[in-house]
């Protein structure tokens, strides 16, 4: 355990974090500010201003708010999973660790263990901000505010969330574990991004072999279950699994990449 505390104060600290959830949180601010001074733009169609005032419009922005966070915050977490393990090599930590006597192995993943608590605070806060732009923005935009204590949205938004962690910690033991295989925090983050995008672009081609894929899987699991497609993080793909199948991928695809994290930092030769 104290490796697990002494990484979560490393990471505190570390600019990764505060700049990748800081963008994070400030492109979904940007946007739904930008939401609220358009809504009565003119030329706007009837159907336009119902799409833009549902983001600002509770208890249906809670939902929005968070599918933003979960379809963009999968790619935030690759590169952040990357940036940390690959630190972890190019810095020197991990060498100095093992030095001490510690596990290598073991090292990795209570680092890993420290990320996972990090990316649950920076979604709650993030999502926490996400909130409050879309209560400003509601009285820039003369909406009402009634729904926000809506007690069937708010009860089942502890659920989601935790599904929606679930599915962007695995996009992030991705990225740890890529970046642990290269060594290295730019090779990681640079494969990691590819993958990502490279996922969604064979899903044009391959949607039935796409869909067990983890970046598919993650996406899947937060679906509301809509047949066209459609789901809780926006996911617009054709062919997707159930979400309760999804989650299960998702466990297995996060088991394997520690997996792979643990046994290769074990045999990897550490150096410089």
């Amino acid at each position: 355990m104290r490796l697990f505390f002494s990484g979560l104060r490393k990471l505190v600290r570390r600019l990764a974090t505060w700049v990748t959830f800081g963008l994070l949180a400030g492109l979904l601010a940007l946007i739904v500010v930008a939401v609220a001074a358009t809504t009565h733009r003119a030329g706007a169609t009837a159907n336009e201003r119902l799409a833009e005032l549902s983001l600002l419009t509770f208890p249906g922005a809670y939902d929005l708010i968070l599918s933003f966070i979960l379809g963009l915050g999968g790619l935030f977490a690759v590169i952040y999973g990357a940036a940390i393990a690959g630190s972890e090599w190019s810095w020197g930590t991990l060498k100095n660790a093992v030095a001490r006597g510690g596990s290598r192995s073991g090292y990795m993943l209570f680092t890993f263990a420290s990320i996972a608590v990090m990316i649950a605070l920076g979604l709650l806060l993030t999502f926490a901000v996400g909130v409050v732009a879309a209560f400003v923005g509601a009285h820039i935009a003369g909406v009402s505010t009634s729904g926000l204590g809506d007690a069937a949205t708010l009860g089942r938004l502890p659920r989601l969330f935790v599904r929606g962690w679930l599915a962007i910690l695995e996009e992030g033991a991705l990225g740890f574990a890529i970046a642990t295989l290269a060594r290295s925090q730019l090779g990681g983050i640079g494969a990691g991004i590819a993958l990502y995008f490279g996922e969604a672009f064979a899903g044009i081609f391959l949607p039935d072999f796409v869909k067990y894929l983890p970046f598919s899987v993650a996406q899947a699991s937060v679906a509301t279950g809509a047949a066209s497609g459609g789901g809780f993080a926006g996911g617009g793909a054709v062919a997707a699994l159930p979400a309760n199948s999804a989650l299960v991928l998702v466990g297995v695809w996060l088991v394997a990449a520690l997996v792979v994290t643990a046994l290769f930092t074990e045999r990897a030769e550490i150096s410089g």
